[in-house]
């Protein structure tokens, strides 16, 4: 019986390189321009999560233009609405994800048919079939249903009109799709319709769906554990696990050791573990929901950097602000900045400033907060764009 390979050592800023390759963090303009690269770094990502908090700009169209630097939001609505190469839908949140992968979420699409959702258990028959026989006659949106008898709310997040949960059940089982978005204000649509389909596609086998979670993962991390590439999705845990010692036993993975990973477990792709050095001069001013940032244990191991989201916590507990994001400078993480768009004056406010890890250091502070502020200067650009 041949004995497992000893994990090979990698130090936080080996592996902080690793990832921030993997997340196209490294390259000034990874993606290239338009609907087309908007659509390209979704595919490479795997997901971008979708928030309804717009104290800036909301999270999906920040996250793109961290990796585009000429992304316009035009550009996630025609791929999604025009050339249909990204959908949304849930990974371990709202999420747009690439169609292409549409077959591997069909299996949970036909579990809420079968079993419902739990969040909206309270549809009834009659409501579904009332925005079902609508949807038919072509797209609406919740503004278009207008005789809707308001409901007590059984969730915080719950509509009280009984036909947008009908349409958010229907959403879930894949019935009908997002097929654009104005704001947070959505427009469905039949998922056959939408897509020029007959019928819906053919779901991927189990198999197939843990294979497309660990490679998603590779792709996008470099660096993975289980916890990594299973985030928010522990029954997924025994069949990743189970592929990884396969790909281990056939040299297609190495297991690696994260300084300061402990006992935790990662393994990489050995054309991964190639160098990566990331220019000291690339900034970046991350979402909070970042894929480098959403992951808070991961990117506290990597980085060094426990990111706190305050939105939630009182006023006087706070310690970076209400939405605070991190900045990238290079392959460290120097500060968080708590900002707020200011739209109606068009103005980028800054609530707080706080340093972090190597910007508590004194010493070459000055040029760092140089090239922060004219990374803020084309970050604010974007935030008052039309």
């Amino acid at each position: 019986m041949s004995r497992a390979p000893k994990p090979l050592p990698l130090t936080t800023t080996q592996a902080r390189q690793i990832w921030l390759h993997a997340q196209r963090l490294d390259q000034r303009a990874p993606f290239g321009e338009g609907a087309q690269a908007a659509a390209a770094a979704v595919a490479h990502l795997g997901y971008v999560q979708i928030d309804t908090i717009n104290v800036i700009e909301r999270c999906h169209h920040h996250i793109l233009f961290s990796r585009i630097p000429s992304y316009r939001r035009a550009d996630l609505r025609h791929a999604q609405s025009i050339d249909k190469t990204v959908f949304e839908y849930w990974t371990h949140a709202l999420s747009y994800v690439p169609a292409n992968d549409f077959r591997f979420f069909l299996p949970a699409m036909r579990e809420h048919r079968r079993e419902g959702h739990k969040w909206f258990a309270a549809v009834k028959p009659a409501d579904t079939r009332k925005v079902m026989r609508l949807l038919r006659t072509g797209p609406l949106t919740i503004r278009d249903i207008d005789d809707d008898v308001l409901v007590e709310k059984e969730h915080l997040w719950q509509s009280r009109k009984p036909s947008k949960r009908a349409l958010q059940l229907a959403f879930y089982t894949g019935a009908v799709t997002i097929s654009e978005r104005q704001g947070m204000l959505k427009t469905y649509e039949l998922t056959t319709r939408h897509f020029g389909w007959d019928r819906l596609p053919k779901p991927a086998p189990a198999s197939e769906i843990t294979a497309y979670l660990l490679d998603r993962a590779l792709r996008s991390q470099g660096v993975v554990s289980l916890d990594s590439v299973c985030h928010l999705d522990a029954p997924s845990k025994k069949p990743v696990a189970r592929l990884i010692a396969s790909r281990v036993r056939r040299g297609e993975l190495v297991p690696v050791a994260i300084e300061g990973a402990g006992k935790q477990e990662h393994w990489a792709s050995p054309a991964a573990l190639e160098p990566h050095e990331v220019s000291p001069d690339l900034v970046h001013i991350l979402s909070p929901f970042d894929p480098l940032i959403i992951q808070r244990k991961r990117t506290n191991l990597i980085f060094g950097y426990n990111h706190l989201f305050e939105a939630y916590v009182p006023k006087a507990k706070r310690k970076l602000g209400y939405f605070a994001l991190p900045v990238l400078v290079g392959d460290e993480i120097v500060a968080a900045l708590d900002l707020k768009t200011d739209r109606q004056n068009k103005k980028l406010l800054m609530q707080k400033w706080t340093w972090v890890g190597q910007g508590r250091k004194t010493a070459g502070r000055k040029e760092l907060k140089r090239v922060i502020e004219e990374e803020l200067d084309r970050f604010e650009r974007f935030q008052l764009a039309e």
